[in-house]
């Protein structure tokens, strides 16, 4: 108000100032396709929905959802309740709502967590369908996350996911002998191996933690051509592939900082901050607190996106949210209003602005926002839900795939090898057994068929 702005021309312009990143408002250009007809729901008069949503690691995030929430508000005369809670509760907390059919309207919650309880959402179709055809489609993993395959209908409406890289100390990358982190598994590790060395150790999170987990160990097992099962849903994780990866793993775990093993979310974003660790993987939530606190850190920090292994190609998993509502909502129409409201570009556009690009989008027009380009340490960041493989792959998305992610199998396989002192042999067959409760499938995997890399490949470690 003191700048003689109304709250239209705010919203337009809002950028990156309220994250606390200390960029130039970036002014919005419009990324919809013209003529599409809008999507005629007429929410319930004097609805009253109650959202459940995950706290955020990014203020500006909050912020302009917090404001674009009220600006729907004035639109339409009905009340949004939000609750913010903890990443890892959300799942639980949204379960259970599922199961006594009684709680918030619509949840804002991750992965394939829809597919547990398909049957007790609205059909979102209808939503999805509207928005692809407006902002240029959705990328190609939504389709897996947000359909169910029993009935090729929506029953989610994907959103995107605050999407991961690694994030590093780029004087201390430098000085272990390295321009950036190498985009080759081995030398990576090579390099982690070099900064503990030096006094900075990386860190990992290796706890039950939703986003910073779950991101890096299966990308990890991905790279080496392990999964957890096949494109069948048989069950293939204890393979060569797999006993590869964790060998590889325990050289990476041994140049962590201590502690990671019990690490959730927070815990990374506060030992960089703290100059602790010089490598993690992370959001670019590390980047944006930096910015506003730190701003000699900021300076030294850069991203690159993860190591490839011998798979050759990128493999990728982020965070992945979904707006879903249970049927026994008594205002379906004002839920899907409202989220639908919140991703046109209006709201959609100066949101992104405003979290640096924290949440990649789920929508290919919005990858076309200048927010993305302004900076080259947000660049990274830009792609990342376009490359990222879905979290039951290579199998199909369903119950099954939804519970072997609540179980952090994979998670655990990664600790069982570095932490609690398993073979990779050991490691890999208490994760097969443990999804096996899930797809109730198993094939072999002959050694002629799926080879290991040669053990020669990996660099010696040093002696010690």
């Amino acid at each position: 108000m003191g700048k003689g702005l109304t709250r239209r021309d705010f919203l337009k312009t809002t950028a990156v100032g309220i994250a606390g990143a200390g960029l130039t408002s970036i002014p919005l250009e419009s990324v919809a396709q013209k003529g599409v007809e809008p999507l005629p729901i007429k929410p319930e008069k004097g609805a009253v929905l109650r959202v459940l949503r995950w706290s955020v690691f990014v203020q500006g995030d909050k912020d302009l959802w917090d404001k674009n929430t009220r600006k729907w508000e004035e639109v339409t005369g009905c009340k949004v309740l939000t609750e913010y809670i903890s990443w890892e509760d959300v799942r639980p907390k949204a379960a259970m709502a599922a199961s006594v059919g009684a709680g918030h309207d619509m949840v804002l919650g991750w992965h394939d967590d829809p597919h547990l309880y398909p049957d007790k959402l609205v059909d979102m179709t209808d939503v999805c369908t509207y928005l692809s055809k407006k902002y240029g489609g959705f990328e190609p993993v939504c389709y897996k996350y947000g359909i169910n395959p029993k009935t090729g209908r929506w029953i989610a409406l994907p959103l995107g996911g605050p999407v991961n890289c690694i994030n590093y100390r780029e004087s201390w990358v430098k000085e272990a002998g390295y321009e950036k982190p190498p985009g080759e598994v081995y030398e990576f590790i090579k390099m982690c191996k070099k900064l503990k060395a030096n006094g900075h150790p990386p860190g990992f999170a290796l706890g039950h933690a939703v986003g910073d987990g779950n991101n890096w160990t299966h990308p990890w097992l991905w790279t080496f051509g392990g999964k957890c099962v096949d494109k069948d849903g048989n069950v293939v994780i204890n393979s060569p592939q797999t006993w590869a990866a964790l060998e590889a793993v325990k050289e990476l775990y041994d140049t962590l900082i201590p502690g990671t093993a019990s690490w959730l979310d927070p815990h990374n974003n506060k030992a960089f901050l703290a100059g602790e660790i010089s490598v993690t993987t992370n959001g670019i939530s590390i980047y944006a607190a930096a910015k506003k606190d730190f701003p000699e850190i900021a300076k030294d920090t850069h991203h690159v996106n993860l190591p490839i292994g011998p798979s050759k190609k990128s493999t990728e998993l982020h965070l992945f949210n979904q707006a879903f509502i249970f049927k026994y909502s008594k205002f379906p129409n004002a839920c899907k209003h409202y989220i639908t409201f919140m991703l046109e570009e209006e709201q959609a556009g100066p949101w992104i602005n405003a979290m640096i690009g924290y949440v990649g989008p789920s929508l290919k027009a919005y990858k076309n926002l200048p927010i993305w380009t302004s900076d080259p340490k947000i660049t990274p960041f830009r792609d990342c839900i376009s490359n990222m493989l879905w979290n039951g792959y290579e199998g199909p998305e369903g119950p099954a795939s939804a519970a072997a992610m609540a179980e952090y199998i994979v998670v655990d396989l990664i600790g069982d090898a570095c932490v609690r002192g398993k073979s990779p042999k050991e490691a890999a067959q208490v994760a097969e057994e443990r999804l096996l409760r899930y797809y109730k499938k198993k094939v072999s995997v002959p050694k002629k068929e799926a080879p290991a890399p040669a053990k020669k490949e990996a660099p010696a470690a040093p002696k010690k």
